[in-house]
């Protein structure tokens, strides 16, 4: 709390910093819970039907299941599409904040950063930290690799900050105060394939002495320590990262892609499975509905996890029969529980 209170007297108030930081987290919490809100919204307005006695009094005057609760379940599928629309186009957008503490609201947080390899070029990135914010990288270390002969073996700088594609060059990260090689803008930029990979001021005109520009799709995000950066990336995000050649795609990173494919049909399928013991004509206590309900849930959460764990380490499943399955498992028996209701 002293945090906040010390950034509120640079920020215009405790207000406007409490939202900037604890807003993104209600949006993370909508995510998480989108699903079970909608199934325990569905339980306790059955409930509420069944304790005033309204439920059998409709049931009496001939309206069916379905009249009565096909609206719930269209707005269930409303709130999914809503939590749906929050993770592909806000979240990734608050991705930063959510990695920060409260005392790193100034946005000069650094954290740890995890050296990754670009294939491609033949490049090991790395470097005392890195700013996610801003997207520069501390104290650069790049260790060249490949045929970069009048470069040497390394390229070190005081920052290197991402820079998205332009006219002027491809995407990758603009090295400044650079201290190995001595003078870079005397040397000739070089690449291969007719394609310049590290470039200098020597034949680049937009570039000034002490600079030097490495070309390369490896973006930050790829650095961060912290996995959480890469889950609340977007669909979009998350294919041009598996389809990025220049950086190795892991398994459990190829099951989150297909898992995020599914997850709309795979949470309405959650509420379905819980309908046939809410709409249960027999007279049963809400806290037995409730227990039966937790129940389901957690089987579905289980099935849900031990796909994704075998399909990140390789065994049986591949990642995308692993984030399938339980939507091969459960979806035919949800349509059977839901026939079953009357609803349909």
């Amino acid at each position: 709390m002293e945090d906040l209170l010390r950034q509120a007297e640079k920020d215009g108030g405790l207000i406007v910093v409490m939202g900037r930081y604890y807003g993104p987290y209600l949006l993370l919490l909508f995510d998480w819970t989108g699903a079970i809100i909608a199934l325990m919204s569905f339980l306790f307005t059955i409930g509420w039907l069944r304790g005033t006695r309204e439920l059998t009094a409709m049931l009496s005057a001939g309206v069916s299941h379905g009249r009565i609760f096909r609206p719930i379940l269209i707005a269930s599928f409303l709130l999914l599409v809503l939590q749906l629309l929050n993770r592909e186009f806000l979240l990734p957008q608050y991705r930063d904040v959510l990695l920060l503490k409260a005392k790193d609201l100034s946005g000069e947080y650094e954290q740890p950063i995890r050296a990754q390899y670009d294939t491609v070029n033949r490049i090991l990135i790395d470097g005392r930290a890195l700013r996610a914010q801003s997207q520069t990288i501390l104290d650069p270390n790049f260790r060249l690799d490949g045929d970069y002969s009048e470069f040497g073996e390394v390229l070190v700088g005081e920052t290197a900050t991402w820079y998205d594609s332009s006219l002027e060059h491809g995407s990758g990260y603009l090295i400044e105060g650079v201290q190995r090689p001595e003078q870079v803008e005397e040397l000739k930029s070089v690449g291969f394939k007719g394609r310049y990979i590290l470039l200098t001021g020597r034949d680049q005109a937009w570039l000034n002495p002490g600079q030097c520009f490495f070309a390369t799709t490896l973006h930050p995000d790829f650095l961060q320590t912290k996995q959480s950066a890469i889950r609340m990336a977007s669909i979009l995000e998350l294919v041009s990262h598996v389809r990025n050649p220049s950086v190795h795609s892991s398994m459990a990173l190829r099951v989150l892609l297909h898992e995020r494919l599914v997850r709309l049909p795979l949470d309405y399928i959650l509420i379905l499975l819980g309908l046939p013991m809410i709409l249960n004509r027999n007279e049963r206590n809400l806290f037995v509905m409730i227990a039966a309900v937790s129940v389901t849930v957690l089987v579905f959460f289980a099935i849900k996890t031990a796909s994704g764990a075998m399909g990140g380490s390789g065994y049986l499943l591949s990642p995308m029969m692993a984030a399938w399955m339980p939507l091969i498992l459960l979806g035919p028996f949800a349509y059977v529980r839901l026939r079953e209701t009357g609803i349909q």
